[in-house]
């Protein structure tokens, strides 16, 4: 599996999650798509390069999460999502890619 799959699913689950809640209203919602995302990452970063890696890059994508609710108090909610996940899809590139 290329390296793109599991970004792809990263990207989805944060700003996917993010959508969800905003437009339904409920946090839970968004999680569910949070959770969907991020555990479609972790299988992919398996398969590419172990479960190691895999735990890494899902830290690196719930700090993300995490980080963006600090962000969003200093730059607005959608600049925050988008910057985290920009974050993330750069660390998935560059280490969840298949091993070369």
């Amino acid at each position: 599996m290329n390296a793109l799959v599991p970004t792809a699913s990263a990207t989805a689950g944060l700003i996917g999650g993010y959508s969800l809640a905003r437009i339904t209203g409920v946090r839970a919602v968004g999680g569910i798509g949070l959770a969907a995302g991020g555990a479609a990452a972790f299988c992919g970063w398996k398969a590419n390069r172990g479960a190691g890696v895999a735990a890494a890059l899902t830290g690196v994508y719930l700090g993300a999460f995490g980080y963006s609710h600090a962000l969003a108090k200093k730059i607005g909610a959608w600049p925050s999502v988008l910057t985290v996940t920009g974050a993330t899809a750069a660390a998935s590139l560059a280490f969840g890619g298949p091993k070369k």
